[in-house]
Formats: structure tokens, C-alpha cells, sequence
């Protein structure tokens, strides 16, 4: 670990090793005041443990909990995934917007913009958003969200296959940042970027501010021939025109799809 000085400024800089542990010293000198983080060990899962934070009235917003592994981690549709011991970014933060309720949906969208833009610097390929809450470099998902509407806020998980080995990606179609090459690999770092970059974006959008234009901009599915599968449906197959405000959606043929599994056609 180093600490640099710049007048009143002190930057702490993490360990180069990829699978350093993760330290909330390191962290917590990188962050806002906004925001307070937990790291733990091991659990079961950070979403379930905030959820029960949040209905315990002990959490606030700005609450984050980041674990070194997870039993019991799972994503969207309750599909569960297991990743080795400090080869990803693993967390959730919960938040209490001021918008109406019924934007409260686009704030993972939001995560999954200020996401993007951390991991996207040192990038050669093309890092883009799949609707939901995918994150793509090339056609291969590096990392997953989850959002969970809860009180007086909103939870937000997020899994970010940092270090992975190709056989220890969850499906051969994943990557990992250390697998495209990526320089930026310290998890404390990472994290504290993306805490950073989130609070600015979600309090310009909780002050008003519209962020679909961008969204559209860095999206692989709109503009796209998709299939959507939603459980117990039939398939639908049309061209991704557009997503609303509340993050729903819209194909050619005048659906508005608010959940599902797309697979990109072409």
C-alpha cells in the first residue's frame, strides 16, 4: 500500500496484486463522507444482508457491504452464482432517492453506467450495457446487477468478475477484466471509483437530471434484433427501439417489456 501527499490531498493506493484482500482503510480514504462500507469475509449474500439492515431500520442511505466471497450470491430471476475467494468485486448499496417511486427502477441503470465508465479506461474492446443489467466487453458479460425496491429506498447488488482465470468464469460466456486485459484490478479501488462515480450521477438524477441519452449511447441492445424469453411466455422477436424512463423496454412492434431475458439475434 502507498499514500501519496498532495497539499491538503491524500491519495491511498491499493496493491497491485490481483487478488489482494479487500481493505476498508484503503476504501474509506477514497470515498465521500456519503457513503459507509462494510467488508466482510464471508456471507451468505450482501443483498439479503443490507435487506435486513434496511428492515431493521439500521441501515441509511448510503450503506454499502462488500464481501471477500458469497455462499449464497444471486442475480436476476434468482439465478445463483459462486465465485473463487477475491476474484470479483462483490456488493450492494442501498440508497433512498427523492424521485418518485415509480423512477426508482432506472437507478440500476444508472449504477450500471457509472460501472461501465470505471472499468472502460484501460479497455481496448467495446464495454457496453445489455438490458437489463449487463455489462459487456465484446459480447461476453463481466458483470451482473440486481436491484430490489425496499422501504424507503432502493438496494442495488452488483458482481464484477475482476481476477477470473477462463476456468473459473461461471458460463463460457463471460469474461473477466484481468481476461481482457485490464490494468485496473484492485478491487479497493474499483469499488471506491464506482462509489464515486455513482453518487455524482444518481444526484444529478435524483435532482432531475435525464440520463436516457446516455444510456442509449452505450447500449449493445438497443438498435438491435433481440428475442425476448420471459418465463412461462412465448418468446417475442423485434428490434430494441428505446427504454423509458422507468427503464422498461420498448421493441419495434409497440411492446414495453419490463422483465425478461433478451438474447441478442444480430
Amino acid at each position: 500500500m502507498q499514500i501519496w501527499a498532495h497539499g491538503s490531498t491524500v491519495l491511498v493506493v491499493g496493491s497491485q496484486a490481483p487478488r489482494a484482500p479487500l481493505n476498508k482503510s484503503i476504501i474509506d480514504a477514497n470515498i465521500s463522507q456519503y457513503w459507509r462500507v462494510s467488508v466482510v469475509d464471508l456471507t451468505a449474500s450482501t443483498q439479503s444482508d443490507l435487506a435486513e439492515l434496511v428492515n431493521s431500520s439500521v441501515a441509511k442511505s448510503g450503506e454499502v457491504i462488500a464481501a471477500e466471497f458469497q455462499s449464497n450470491g444471486r442475480g436476476r430471476l434468482d439465478r445463483t452464482f459462486e465465485a473463487p475467494p477475491k476474484s470479483a468485486l462483490l456488493f450492494s448499496l442501498y440508497v433512498a432517492p427523492k424521485r418518485a417511486r415509480s423512477d426508482w427502477s432506472f437507478i440500476s441503470f444508472l449504477a450500471a453506467l457509472a460501472m461501465r465508465e470505471v472499468i472502460s479506461k484501460d479497455i481496448k474492446d467495446k464495454v457496453s450495457l445489455k438490458w437489463p443489467n449487463d455489462i459487456l466487453i465484446g459480447d461476453r458479460k463481466v458483470a451482473g446487477l440486481l436491484a430490489q425496491q425496499i422501504g424507503d429506498g432502493v438496494i442495488v447488488g452488483i458482481g464484477l468478475n475482476v481476477a477470473m482465470s477462463a476456468d473459473e468464469l461461471p458460463v463460457p460466456t463471460a469474461t473477466s477484466l484481468a481476461l481482457a486485459g485490464s490494468n485496473n484490478l484492485d478491487r479497493n479501488l474499483l469499488l471506491s471509483a464506482f462509489l464515486n462515480r455513482f453518487a455524482d450521477i444518481f444526484e444529478a438524477w435524483d435532482s432531475g437530471g435525464d440520463f436516457l441519452e446516455k444510456y442509449r449511447q452505450v447500449s449493445s441492445t438497443i438498435g438491435r434484433q433481440v428475442r425476448v424469453e420471459v418465463l412461462g411466455r412465448d418468446s417475442i422477436e423485434a428490434e430494441a427501439v428505446a427504454i423509458t424512463a422507468q427503464g422498461a423496454l420498448i421493441l419495434s412492434d409497440g411492446t414495453e417489456v419490463n422483465v425478461g431475458d433478451v438474447v441478442h439475434l444480430r
